[in-house]
């Protein structure tokens, strides 16, 4: 095996004159993510191979819960605190760039050229004036997570293939008690979570729709495409009663206590799954649309180096920024998180694309959309408002979508103006 050096170090020809030198004195970076255990043991490990290949710089690595996050990050980097490497959401991208929380990558030891050959095609929304601000590790899909101890006991020979499948295959797992109370849900729903991504980039696009036009500037899902993937979405719960927003507060909690037989999910919800105790799952790949199409949600989180990072703190994040990007540490990523490497090289492997968790994931990058956010968590919420009109208010799934459309287009619209 290449040894951690020559790896990072063949990565791009440019980055063997910016990245090679050593440090007249040690160096103290900072990395900064939110907490999420299987990536704290992932950095950790990472961390470790890093120092022992660089004694001269030493990483230091804080997280925070994922709610405090975002503020603690905007907070401190102003002020020259925190961290000189950050993790963010590629969704978040824009919002940083404008506070001036990161710097563009030089493109000397990151050639845009280099970049757009060797890793997913997704990343180049990180590009802006011709230099990437950020690069990830990983990247992610969604997938039907199954408890196949609960598909044995019903009876059921597999995953549903279809969406009429997955609803029929949802009412055989559904529990309810004496009260007619739901105790075990057939699958999970909630907007808040990986929903919206899956109702805005896989639904839609299944019942014959594009959520978007103009490169994600202009909202198109304001059509009879987009109301019936909510139509069908909302009636999990309003007709077929076999889903129950908030079950147990959260879709990925309910499946890991083994009360819900289906969760969608991310890739990145392996590594938890993998540590429940006598939990018996599999996966596969999201059930296929009405006419047999299949689509997917792609995303990642992303490593960017912070306006705090100057003289050799800068040097120092770059060269582990170029080692947290090689395809040896994407691999330990996908061993340790379950979350996708972000080059091809390292993904596509065969005995990736064979594996039965993985297998499902990467197969569904070739198919998959990534939605490009002006405003993440201000898109998120409209999708969410709109399914609790429908919920509360006994809104109709096409009127509530055109509640959404002009409200998302309002953010749009203030964003690229």
């Amino acid at each position: 095996m290449k040894s951690w050096k020559k790896t990072i170090i063949g990565a791009t020809a440019g980055a063997v004159m910016a990245l090679s030198a050593g440090f007249a004195q040690a160096v103290e970076i900072e990395y900064w993510q939110y907490f999420y255990e299987a990536r704290v043991t992932a950095i950790d490990t990472l961390i470790e191979k890093f120092e022992a290949e660089n004694p001269d710089i030493t990483v230091k690595h804080t997280t925070f819960p994922y709610a405090d996050y975002r503020t603690k990050v905007a907070a401190a980097i102003p002020s020259g605190q925190g961290p000189d490497v950050v993790q963010l959401f590629y969704g978040w991208l824009n919002d940083y760039v404008e506070a001036k929380l990161i710097t563009p990558l030089p493109t000397d030891a990151f050639p845009p050229a280099m970049i757009e050959k060797e890793f997913f095609p997704m990343v180049q929304a990180m590009k802006k004036d011709g230099a990437y601000m950020a690069l990830p590790t990983a990247v992610r899909s969604l997938a039907l997570f199954y408890n196949t101890r609960l598909f044995e006991e019903a009876g059921i020979d597999g995953p549903p293939k279809t969406l009429d499948e997955l609803v029929e295959i949802a009412k055989k797992l559904t529990k309810k008690d004496a009260a007619g109370n739901i105790t075990q849900v057939g699958i999970t729903t909630g907007m808040n979570a990986q929903d919206h991504h899956w109702w805005r980039e896989v639904l839609t696009r299944q019942f014959g729709g594009d959520p978007y036009k103009d490169d994600y500037k202009t909202v198109n899902y304001n059509d009879e495409a987009g109301a019936a993937a909510l139509k069908w979405y909302s009636e999990l719960e309003t007709l077929h009663e076999v889903t129950q927003a908030g079950f147990m507060d959260e879709g990925q909690a309910a499946f890991k206590a083994g009360r819900a037989g289906m969760h969608i999910d991310g890739s990145f919800r392996i590594g938890a799954l993998k540590s429940t105790r006598g939990l018996k799952w599999g996966v596969a790949e999201l059930p296929a649309g009405p006419d047999g199409m299949k689509s997917n949600y792609s995303s990642y989180w992303v490593n960017g180096i912070t306006s705090k990072a100057t003289g050799e703190k800068k040097a120092a994040a770059l060269k582990f920024l170029a080692f947290v990007t090689s395809d040896e540490a994407m691999q330990i990523w996908l061993d340790t998180v379950g979350e996708l490497p972000a080059k091809p090289s390292a993904a596509l492997t065969d005995a990736n694309k064979a594996d039965p968790v993985f297998g499902p994931f990467i197969n569904g990058l070739g198919y998959a959309k990534t939605t490009i956010f002006a405003n993440e968590s201000g898109q998120r919420q409209v999708i969410m408002d709109a399914m609790q009109r429908i919920l509360l208010e006994d809104q109709s799934p096409a009127d509530a979508v055109a509640v959404a459309a002009e409200a998302e287009q309002k953010i749009l619209n203030e964003y690229y103006k």
